[in-house]
């Protein structure tokens, strides 16, 4: 993943990094990590901004041979604490002080001297990258991904895009998460221009697409939704755009539509997840909003029974299963990663049906996470926190259909002076923004199952109506 003499650029903030200047960068940086005792083998924590500094500890961890574990700058100290203690890198790299006050780090502010760019060709068994994708049943797991694992899903998301050294791209998206990492490695890859943004601004963004002549814009749904409420969004010239990519959340065809009305430019839905990055895409001729498209080069697809276990025919709905090079070789903490493979295959938790031409719908989604403007966000994860207060005695945690995906609610059953300003207060307190619920329902009980089980379709029957904010 370290090739060198590409001749992508990465610009950002005025100043542009040609592909060699990167690595020689990464050089440097990977000396330095050298020295204070990084070898083959370890994990590097990486928590940063957006900011060619994030690219380049990239490298230089992978030019050791190391493995990056990405830490959303968003999170807060209980957050990171949990993420160190699962994956136990050996130091730190970023410009976030939580980290630092928690693991020895390289600030990232400080400069970087460049070095000797040599080849190197990791083990492609080893681990090349850790993301967090939060589980339904406790805390957020590590993803792991191989140096082969990523590269494959690399020259999938090449082939569907369509992406060649002509193209020209901007990622605004988290670099932490699975689909920014996976938008700047590809570009890298395919030696494509790439502009870096330390963060999202639509007004930015499309002045951008303008003045750069941006090919293909990556979008998930509230950068759609935005665009489709701008006001003077005509007043921008988007005509170099192919497409702009639409992923992290089933597409709402009214707001695409819209865009497409007001500028002419056309859509390409996908599919992916952290643990499995690119599973479909529409292709590029062709498109359609009502599917996330057919299985990328490489994967397999399958639909099982929900109620048999058995494989489904065409057409008939159930859990949505993959095998592919791609996928991830398990999750941190390890015994997570039995119950998501069935028999080999790799149980996305999303349910849906896939026709007799190979189209694949999404319909609803097995497992309970809830998709916070392109996040995903665990139940269970919120409820700990409020579980902490001491005047609440019971509480669950579930999504209503909000306009850029989900907003999060909380059921909660305790003494009469709690109020919901400091109960998402609470959650603000401990956890990223993201995570707060827009709502607070206080219930006399919250309904199980003799299990324990919540009974969360209850309580979204209930008290699940739509957010409005």
């Amino acid at each position: 993943m370290s090739s060198r003499g590409k001749s992508g650029v990465l610009d950002f903030e005025g100043r542009s990094y040609p592909r060699a200047d990167l690595d020689d960068l990464a050089a440097g940086l990977a000396a330095e990590l050298a020295d204070d005792g990084v070898r083959s083998g370890d994990r590097v924590a990486l928590m940063s901004s957006n900011r060619p500094e994030f690219v380049i500890a990239v490298l230089a961890i992978w030019q050791l041979g190391a493995a990056v574990v990405l830490l959303s700058p968003a999170w807060k100290r209980d957050e990171v604490a949990h993420a160190l203690a699962v994956t136990e890198p050996t130091r730190g790299v970023g410009d976030n002080p939580v980290l630092a006050d928690l693991l020895p780090t390289r600030d990232l502010d400080a400069p970087i001297t460049p070095g000797r760019a040599v080849a190197s060709t990791p083990d492609p068994s080893s681990d090349a990258v850790l993301v967090f994708s939060s589980g339904t049943a406790g805390l957020p797991k590590a993803v792991r991904h191989t140096h082969a694992s990523l590269a494959f899903g690399v020259r999938q998301w090449v082939a569907v895009l369509g992406l060649t050294g002509d193209d020209r791209i901007q990622i605004a998206t988290p670099p932490s998460h699975i689909l920014g990492l996976l938008n700047i490695v590809t570009a890298l890859e395919a030696g494509a221009w790439m502009r870096l943004h330390r963060r999202f601004d639509l007004d930015t963004m499309l002045g951008c697409i303008q003045d750069d002549r941006i090919t293909i814009e990556m979008a998930v749904a509230p950068i759609a939704l935005a665009m489709a409420s701008h006001p003077k969004l005509e007043n921008f010239d988007l005509s170099s755009l192919r497409y702009i990519m639409w992923g992290a959340t089933p597409v709402t065809a009214a707001v695409a539509e819209q865009v497409t009305a007001r500028t002419g430019v056309r859509w390409l839905p996908a599919y992916g997840a952290s643990e499995l990055p690119v599973i479909a895409c529409n292709p590029l001729d062709g498109a359609r909003l009502d599917t996330v498209g057919k299985a990328a080069p490489g994967v397999r697809v399958r639909v099982v029974s929900l109620d048999t276990g058995e494989v489904a025919a065409d057409g008939e709905t159930g859990e949505i299963q993959c095998r592919a090079e791609s996928v991830m070789a398990g999750y941190l903490p390890a015994e997570a990663t039995a119950s998501a493979f069935d028999d080999g295959w790799y149980r996305t938790g999303d349910v849906g049906y896939v026709d007799d031409e190979g189209w694949i719908r999404l319909t609803d989604r097995a497992k309970e996470m809830i998709k916070v403007r392109g996040f995903q966000v665990a139940p269970a994860e919120i409820e700990a926190v409020l579980h902490a207060h001491p005047l609440v005695i019971d509480c669950a945690v579930f999504g209503v259909p909000a306009e850029d995906g989900e907003s999060v609610v909380a059921a909660v059953a305790g003494a009469d002076t709690l109020t919901e300003d400091e109960l998402i207060a609470l959650v603000g307190e401990r956890l990223a923004t993201y995570k707060r619920p827009r709502r607070v329902v206080f219930v006399p009980e919250i309904p199980r199952l003799p299990s324990g089980k919540v009974l969360r379709r209850v309580l979204k029957e209930r008290y699940g109506r739509p957010s409005d904010q």
